[in-house]
């Protein structure tokens, strides 16, 4: 399927010091697709996921949109990354399976071995290996590129693990109760609390810094653990934010998403937060990714789009 052309352009300077930034933004094909995972992919497109819309789809750096049907109906895929061997590797919720399409659109599925794992964020490990998390169980799996699965439980029960990032001695990931955990490639793991347990930890990333960044959806507040665990949380300037998805730009700072008010938040590694909002409102955007010469590239559920940040 074709893509379209850009719908809106909006240019925001938020303030003398910051640097000009423009959001564009393209629509899915799919009509009501729910767009969610997004993820560069070793073509140099951008590839996500279609909860609705029980499809994987494409974007070119120029907008044009394709599609691909996952094989199991209603799979609802979430997470996606791009793996070792070229390919993308994604999870189906529903479908209890790990997906994987090679950038010409044939997809392999690998079920799960656990009934009702829910399987969510999915990301490259150090390994060689695609790591996932497994909210329903409270696992953490890893794949092969050949298709074999390890599962490790995680210590403690109703945890609901949800995304996964690549960090300094592991594997790095969020879980719902108001931890953040560690698990190195051997399996060992390691769980931090959250000042609160309320705060709904989401989002997760790499730091440029050396820590690891996340959201907190309920909390409000982006978050920053070091190596050793030490964490520090920085309260968002606007109420109900509801800060989701986040990732490490090429300009040195965090990028992330505020699906409560249609908002793309930047924060440098000193703590010092900037919004700008999305050129459609109201919006959801989830979903963020770092893309080609220093883009951003973010999914919004509620218009059905997918946006492109240029900063200059």
């Amino acid at each position: 399927m074709s893509g379209v052309l850009a719908l809106v352009m909006l240019l925001l300077v938020a303030s003398p010091a910051s640097a000009a930034v423009m959001i564009t933004e393209y629509a899915v094909t799919t009509s009501s697709s729910l767009p969610y995972g997004i993820t560069r992919g070793p073509d140099g497109n951008l590839w996500f996921t279609e909860q609705q819309g029980n499809k994987i789809g494409k974007i070119t750096p120029s907008g044009t949109v394709t599609e691909y049907v996952v094989p199991t109906a209603s799979s609802q895929p979430e997470g996606i990354t791009r793996g070792p061997d070229g390919n993308l590797w994604f999870t189906e919720v529903n479908g209890n399976k790990i997906g994987k399409i090679t950038t010409g659109g044939t997809i392999t599925e690998y079920a799960l071995p656990t009934a009702s794992s829910l399987p969510e964020g999915i990301v490259r490990g150090q390994d060689g290996n695609l790591w996932f998390t497994e909210p329903g169980v409270d696992k953490i799996g890893k794949i092969t590129t050949s298709g074999t699965i390890t599962e490790y439980a995680l210590p403690t029960a109703h945890s609901a693990p949800y995304e996964i990032t690549r960090g300094p001695g592991g594997l790095w990931f969020t879980e719902a109760r108001g931890y953040i955990g560690k698990i190195t490639t051997s399996g060992t793991i390691t769980e931090y609390a959250l000042p609160s347990s309320l705060s709904f930890p989401t989002g997760i990333t790499r730091g440029p810094d050396g820590n690891v960044w996340f959201t907190e959806q309920l909390g409000n507040k982006i978050g920053k653990i070091t190596p050793s665990g030490t964490i520090t949380e920085y309260p968002l300037p606007t109420a109900s934010s509801f800060p989701y998805g986040i990732t490490r730009g090429r300009d040195g700072n965090l990028w992330f998403t505020e699906v409560g008010n249609s908002k793309i938040g930047m924060i440098t590694t000193g703590g010092t937060i900037t919004e700008y909002s999305t050129p459609t409102t109201p919006s959801t955007p989830v979903w963020i990714t770092r893309g080609p010469q220093g883009t951003l590239w973010y999914t919004d559920q509620t218009n059905n789009k997918i946006g492109k940040i240029t900063i200059s």
